[in-house]
């Protein structure tokens, strides 16, 4: 008897040290592909970057044809290629290539992060969700803002560094989403390059823009809660107003969430659906059409942070609780498509939001 409680004290040691190990290993692996960079470019941000992949020894890769003069050279001494043996195998490369690439996401925090403390920004967000489980298959570029207006330009040189030295960046596939403040950056960014930016997430802010005619051109979905009173849902009212009054919007999704405080919609970037509709976007897509496909809602907005370890592989670094989140006992989402009539001034189209709206189903 006391052999067999010997043996299983044994295997629970070895249990419990093969655990450590595993949750060691798993803490490490993000540690590594996660770095802070402070000062790199004079008035600009301080930032985190996630790279999907380990990083290479230098961050200044070889110029592009430097690359292709090599590959030129190795495949004629190989294969004594002709020009159009030549431009077959480019392009096959190319091709290869292309579908190596990953989307670039950018995460812009709220006013409660403001400062010179980087540690703040993983509070809550997109990297908070993958450290707590979620799997999001992309370069992630998390600034933080001193104080103030997100600058469109600052962010915009910031995602030339990211697509400069890694090589591995789709720049056809970079998307923005941020909340409160960030809410306002998500929409002043692509405002300012609707051609850069291929979808935009903007959650209980509003735009300073004087371009916010250019967000007719980019994917946009606008969510909102009407209980909001640091940041009252008539911010995003007034942005979808002047989209109107410029023209009718053909690529936005405006979700006035009924009962909805400011800090309840946070839940937004722990879930899978969010990342889904913005990397289905792409500024190479005929006509940048918009997808209405992927349903955020009542349904599954209130399991958000009990699915999100579902099709993760990174693990949680610890039992940490997201800031400033309640439960919410009753949702009632009210999705609106185009249905704030064109208004003279900011007050009509106010007055034009509908009461009730019917959910959006799929």
């Amino acid at each position: 008897m006391t052999k067999k409680k010997a043996q299983l004290r044994q295997t629970v040691r070895y249990g419990i040290l093969t655990l450590c190990l595993l949750i060691c290993g798993s803490a490490y692996g993000w540690s590594q592909q996660l770095h802070a960079y402070r000062n790199l470019a004079a008035g600009g941000y301080h930032f985190w970057f996630y790279s999907p992949e380990p990083p290479s020894p230098t961050l200044i890769p070889m110029r592009h044809d430097d690359m292709e003069m090599q590959r030129r050279i190795d495949l004629e001494q190989l294969f004594h290629a002709k020009p159009a043996e030549w431009k077959h195998w480019k392009e096959r490369e190319e091709a290869k290539r292309i579908e190596k690439l990953k989307p670039l996401v950018i995460f812009l925090h709220g006013a409660s992060l403001c400062g010179h403390d980087l540690r703040q920004v993983l509070r809550y967000g997109t990297l908070d969700a993958m450290d707590r489980g979620l799997e999001v298959d992309a370069y992630v570029l998390a600034p933080q803002n001193p104080g103030g207006a997100w600058d469109p330009d600052k962010l915009i040189n910031l995602t030339e560094w990211a697509s400069r030295t890694h090589p591995g960046i789709d720049t056809t596939r970079i998307y923005v989403l941020g909340m409160s403040l960030g809410g306002y950056g998500a929409l002043d960014l692509p405002a300012a390059y609707p051609d850069r930016i291929a979808a935009s997430m903007s959650i209980c802010g509003g735009a300073t823009s004087k371009t916010i005619g250019n967000l007719n051109k980019v994917p946009l979905w606008i969510l909102h809660g009407t209980a909001d009173v640091a940041v009252p849902v008539n911010c995003s009212d007034r942005v979808v107003a002047a989209m109107r009054r410029d023209s009718i919007p053909q690529r936005l999704i405006y979700s006035r969430l009924k009962g909805y405080n400011h800090s309840q919609p946070c839940r937004l970037f722990y879930m899978y659906e969010t990342y889904d509709w913005l990397f289905s976007h792409r500024l190479t897509d005929a006509g940048r059409p918009l997808n209405k496909e992927i349903y955020i809602g009542p349904r599954n907005i209130p399991e958000a942070y009990r699915r999100m370890g579902r099709r993760g592989q990174l693990k949680p670094s610890g039992n940490r609780e997201v800031y400033g989140h309640s439960h919410l006992e009753a949702i009632e989402f009210a999705h609106i498509q185009d249905s704030i009539a064109r208004a003279d001034s900011i007050a009509e189209a106010h007055k034009a939001v509908p009461k009730s709206t019917p959910l959006l189903t799929k």
